[in-house]
């Protein structure tokens, strides 16, 4: 195919709303994006009506409804041929695991589930396991050849269970030569673990646990492994993953290395340079989990709008429409509303598409409004469309995935989630700039926040993806202000109940963002270049592959 994969010259630009020396056309597109309207979209989205938009629920018809009727009002064609929706093929599996066996050596220790380790399968069985599988330490089980990197080289593992560290080996010698220094990567992500340890065959994976490389403590393994799970379900029902995949504490780890004969922090230490190779640990692993599955159906919602004259070329705006619909009560409150998580973004896209339905002349490339299922359940709705995609990847030219938006005020700052990954950086760089704002990166990389978000599905099958994030330098109060209304916010109603609209919102923030947002659309969208990947992205090399390129 062999597209033009580089960084157009950025067009001169007027931002002011007060006058229009240039596309007066798109300004008045611009002044369509209003608080009103926002926080309406908010309070319906998030009203008790829509109990909680859970996936496979009357909430989630409610939400498809509402979505399509306001779509169509603006003109917007069904994006999945003539319909609006793709369904999503969902399967929440709780796990019932036995107790880890671990034999060898003239001895055997027992772990207990919960507080030693965890384990489960995507396998849609009733039981999976393993019984009395080989060991092997793996150091970081990274296959990484943009960073001359492959743990499993040489390597025939299957039939054994992999042990292997949290994050990359650059957070663990902070250099910065070495995959991203502390910026997490995404082979240091425990999801591409799992998806590596299945596509090289091994019966079990282990990760072991350490607070500061993985970015939290013990118990929230422990609680995002034990109850209900959700999955997507593939043709063979998930048979090409591993039996057990599964995590132990740093704890469970030394005394298994210990009665290997090897000191845990040594192989740790060795595990970190280029010269590793994996360690057979003379040791066997058992362990057993009794499954209870209930397979369901959810639906991505799509709307386009075609192109003026390259329609077959296509820019992607994203927000998971989905939350927890009714649960625990908390304060006498069932319903887990979203409003800020994520009814914020799900109505940022009507916003801007009636800012786009507005305009005297589409532009070039279509527009795609991608409103995602299941992100609380583990990317899964925007997992499945990057695994099925309506429209091929090679004619997708990026995605702006928008995820809780910032309703404190206006800000002199911006900030890119996972920012220098792309030449989508650039764009906002350059919107953010003539609006007098200063853009900043992910304040803490280290955490890996760019791979927890729907955008990333398209980075991990090679789609430029951008991330913008909230800024935190309050026009009138300052950073402090805005951070300790953010940390209340996560500390007291994140995943909660109490994550409703109040009345102190502040939206025009939040439609600064989006007027920028819809620059950078309408800009790639009438555009003849696709924006690529930034050398030393993981994700290059697939984009390259996808446009013949190399």
């Amino acid at each position: 195919m062999n597209k033009t994969l580089k960084f157009a010259p950025l067009l001169p630009l007027v931002l002011g709303l007060g006058g229009c020396a240039g596309d007066c056309t798109l300004e008045a597109a611009l002044v369509t994006v209003t608080v009103e309207d926002l926080l309406a979209g908010i309070q319906t989205l998030s009203s008790d009506e829509f109990e909680g938009r859970a996936p496979s629920s009357l909430g989630e018809n409610k939400t498809m409804e509402f979505l399509r009727i306001e779509f169509e009002r603006l003109g917007f064609e069904p994006g999945n041929g003539e319909s609006f929706y793709q369904d999503v093929p969902l399967v929440a599996i709780t796990a019932n695991p036995g107790m880890l066996e671990i034999r060898g050596n003239g001895t055997s220790n027992r772990f207990r589930y919960g507080e030693q380790f965890v384990a489960a399968t995507k396998r849609v069985v009733d039981r999976s396991g393993i019984d009395n599988s080989e060991l092997v330490f793996l150091g970081y089980g990274a296959a990484a050849p943009e960073y001359e990197w492959n743990d499993w080289e040489g390597m025939d593992l299957r039939g054994k269970t992999a042990v292997v560290l949290v994050n990359d080996p650059g957070f663990a010698t902070e250099d910065p030569a070495l995959f991203n220094g502390r910026a997490m990567t995404y082979y240091g992500r425990w999801t591409y673990k799992f998806e590596e340890a299945a596509r090289q065959g091994v019966d079990a994976l282990f990760i072991v646990h350490e607070t500061a490389p993985a970015a939290y403590p013990w118990g929230v393994v422990q609680r995002g492994w034990s109850g209900q799970e959700f999955g997507l379900v593939a043709e063979d029902d998930n048979m090409s993953r591993a039996a057990i995949e599964g995590w132990w504490t740093v704890e469970t780890a030394r005394t298994i290395f210990e009665q290997a004969g090897f000191n845990y922090d040594s192989l740790k230490s060795l595990a970190s340079q280029r010269d590793f190779t994996p360690v057979p640990l003379g040791l066997t692993a058992s362990v057993s989990v009794r499954n209870t599955v209930e397979r369901s159906a959810s639906r991505n919602f799509l709307a386009l709008l075609p192109g003026s004259d390259r329609a077959n070329e296509y820019f992607v705006y994203m927000a998971h429409w989905d939350h927890f619909g009714i649960g625990t009560a908390v304060n006498g409150d069932t319903i887990y509303n979203g409003a800020l998580d994520n009814a914020t973004g799900t109505a940022a896209l009507l916003e801007l598409a009636e800012a786009f339905a507005s305009l005297e002349q589409r532009p070039s490339r279509s527009i795609l409004f991608l409103g995602v299922t299941a992100e609380e359940q583990g990317l899964l709705g925007s997992a499945h469309y990057g695994q099925n995609p309506v429209y091929p990847l090679e004619e997708t030219v990026a995605a702006l995935n928008m995820d809780v938006l910032n309703v404190y005020g206006p800000m002199n700052d911006i900030s890119i989630i996972g920012y220098g990954n792309s030449e989508l950086d650039d764009y906002l760089v350059e919107f953010a700039t003539a609006a007098g704002r200063e853009v900043k990166g992910d304040p803490n990389p280290a955490a890996g926040s760019y791979y927890r978000s729907d955008h990333f599905n398209f980075a991990k099958v090679g789609v430029p993806a951008l991330y913008p994030g909230n800024g935190v330098d309050h026009v009138e109060h300052g950073e402090e202000w805005t951070r300790a209304r953010s940390d209340e916010w996560r500390a007291q109603h994140y995943h909660q109940p109490s994550d409703e609209y109040t009345p102190d919102w502040d939206l025009t923030g939040a439609v600064a963002d989006l007027r920028i947002f819809f620059r950078i659309g309408h800009r790639i969208a009438n555009e003849t270049t696709f924006p690529n990947w930034k050398e030393g992205s993981e994700f290059k090399a697939i984009r390259d592959a996808m446009m013949g390129n190399q």
